[in-house]
Order: structure tokens, then C-alpha cells, then sequence
């Protein structure tokens, strides 16, 4: 777990690509059932995330989703996409496209100036 506040939490997704989750701790079916600071919550953080990402990834997009299918439960997906990545212009549910994706800086940095950010704006 990245972060974590009484209304979220934040989690890294293993994956090639810099890909982060926002859950909501009590297990809502659909964005609708939210509080209104949960909701505010959720869009600060991915205010933040996608700023950051944007930053220090400098990637060709963010894709930020939320699909609950697999996991009924509300939960977004925020990605930073690059033109090389496995499956780019895809999603990363999509038809892989190429091998050998390789992030060309590392992760930490970025989680600890996430986890900065968060604590700034929250608290």
C-alpha cells in the first residue's frame, strides 16, 4: 500500500508501466453509492497521481479507468502509457503489440514523491 486515509487507500499494480489503483476502504458497488468526500477523494488523488506521473515519466498518455467488472467494487486505474510499452496505443487489457518494454527510471522515486503529495494535500 502506498497511502492510505480514512476514506482511501492507494495500491501499485505490478506491472511494466507505472499503473497505480485508488480503492475506497468501505466496499461500494458504483461510484453513485460514494460519499461526497469520498468522491472528492478519489478525484484529488488522481488529480495528484496523474500530475506526478505526468512529471516524472513524461509519458505519451495516462489512462485513468474504472471498470469493476472483475472486482465489483469501486476502484480506478491510473496509468502512464508510453508509444513503446507491451500494448500501447491499446489498453492494458488489450492485444499485447510489441515485447520487451523496459521503464527507463525507476519506480521509487516516483512512490515517495506520491506518498509526499498525498500527505501534503491531505493531511
Amino acid at each position: 500500500m502506498i497511502y492510505s486515509n480514512s476514506l482511501i487507500y492507494i495500491e501499485l499494480h505490478e506491472s511494466q508501466i507505472p499503473w497505480l489503483k485508488i480503492f475506497t476502504h468501505t466496499p461500494h458497488k458504483e461510484f453513485s453509492e460514494c460519499s461526497a468526500e469520498e468522491k472528492k477523494a478519489i478525484w484529488d488523488a488522481l488529480d495528484i497521481i496523474e500530475k506526478e506521473m505526468i512529471a516524472y515519466f513524461n509519458p505519451a498518455k495516462i489512462n485513468i479507468a474504472s471498470f469493476g467488472n472483475m472486482l465489483p467494487r469501486v476502484h480506478w486505474h491510473i496509468m502512464a502509457r508510453f508509444e513503446n510499452d507491451e500494448y500501447f496505443p491499446e489498453p492494458m487489457w488489450g492485444i499485447k503489440q510489441r515485447e520487451g518494454f523496459n521503464l527507463e527510471v525507476s519506480m521509487e522515486p516516483f512512490i515517495e514523491k506520491i506518498k509526499e503529495s498525498l500527505a501534503k494535500n491531505f493531511g
